[in-house]
């Protein structure tokens, strides 16, 4: 077995106490003062000095004794706000849940940064281990990086991982190039005349309006976007109205962008402003729409996720370790990262009910379980990538 992996074994009853820690305890959005004292106490302890740059944001950095380059590692720590029910005694305890693995992602990059001490003296450069909040809101990253995260010292490359339910334990997928979707959540909101639902004729009804611009947004995928592309534009918040013989004063809808392309999300975006405001004022009402978060496709380099592939093969077995050039339409704030430095971002199989009846439930289900055994795999092809990466680009 490969010995950074044998370490990391050893660091697994630790980093199964850790990670449920953090799974009892979750924390949504931007602050998470828990998390972030829990994270920074472990740095702490494993000999770093850990700083938060944002809020809830932490940076801490280790050097080895030849001077290089820097590679940025990422965790993020927030959870959903969803009500867990999956049967698990280290269930969550609050009205939230890591339902999509973020406190698994961040207990591998605790695990990472123990075994960065035990290899410091291999390390030619420097490994930068950066821990985020609000990657669900897509605010996280665009925090960090506003605070400066990729200097000081300057970085050079970046990597992130991110577990999988419905993947088999211990599998690793590489993405080349635009492997995860672009997204914009936006908001319309319209405005009409309360009135007596007995006299419409009184007032001016939104809720109609918004009835007219939901149907009239299809049209934008189905009628002035090609086939070909991969678009997903969905409305999944539809609000109004508090009685059933009042036409309320507005109405909210709220839904999402998804696209492999920057370019066709904003022209996406420009038409459903222009359909809603238009729809609008056609029946004497008004809309107005606001973007509420974005992040832009991710752009995984193509040479170092295969450069990347070829070290996690150190790891895992060379068959579970899947290079792929197909994106998909699921989104990740860690796109962020890779148009200001290149970077690779994996994903690592956690569970298929063939394995466990537990696992395999969907990514964001109130009963999903992780394979928490894939937690050494996580901190090993953290360090394993990072040392390579670093001693071949000196």
């Amino acid at each position: 077995m490969n010995q950074i992996m044998e370490n990391a074994k050893q660091l697994q009853d630790e980093l199964i106490e850790i990670r449920r820690t953090i799974h009892q305890n979750p924390e949504a959005g931007k602050s998470l003062p828990q998390t972030k004292a829990f994270v920074m106490k472990k740095l702490e302890e494993y000999g770093y000095q850990p700083k938060e740059i944002c809020e809830s944001g932490i940076v801490a950095t280790i050097e080895g004794t030849k001077s290089g380059k820097t590679i940025l590692l990422r965790a993020d720590m927030d959870a959903l706000a969803i009500q867990e029910k999956a049967p698990v005694p280290f269930a969550s305890t609050n009205q939230y849940m890591h339902a999509c693995g973020h406190d698994m992602h961040t207990t591998m990059l605790l695990g990472a940064a123990k075994l960065l001490k035990q290899y410091q003296q291999d390390i030619q450069g420097t490994v930068k281990l950066v821990f985020q909040s609000d990657e669900e809101g897509f605010t996280g990253a665009k925090a960090m990086l506003k605070a400066g995260v990729l200097d000081n010292p300057h970085v050079d490359a970046g990597m992130a991982l991110h577990v999988n339910s419905g993947t088999p334990s211990g599998m690793v997928l590489c993405g080349l190039g635009t492997c995860m979707a672009g997204c914009t959540l936006f908001q319309i909101k319209v405005k009409g005349t309360g009135c007596h639902g007995a006299m419409p004729e009184t007032g001016v009804d939104p809720i109609n309006i918004a009835a007219h611009i939901y149907l009239s947004l299809q049209e934008i995928v189905s009628r002035e976007i090609s086939p070909t592309q991969p678009v997903a534009l969905t409305i999944g918040k539809f609000v109004g109205g508090k009685a059933p013989n009042i036409i309320p004063e507005e109405v909210v809808l709220e839904g999402t962008i998804r696209t492999l392309d920057r370019d066709l999300a904003k022209t996406i975006f420009e038409r459903i402003e222009t359909i809603s405001k238009q729809t609008a004022a056609l029946f004497r009402g008004q809309a107005e729409v606001v973007e509420i978060a974005s992040a832009p496709p991710l752009l995984n380099n193509v040479e170092m996720v295969k450069e990347v592939s070829e070290y996690v093969k150190e790891i895992c077995s060379p068959e579970k370790v899947i290079v792929f050039d197909k994106g998909g339409m699921g989104s990740e704030d860690f796109a962020s990262y890779t148009y200001d430095i290149p970077c690779s971002y994996l994903l690592l199989g956690a569970g298929t009910s063939q394995e466990n009846d537990l696992y395999g439930k969907p990514m964001h289900n109130e009963c999903v379980v992780f394979n928490e055994d894939i937690l050494p795999i996580g901190s090993a092809i953290f360090v394993q990538s990072a040392l390579n990466w670093l001693k071949n680009h000196v």
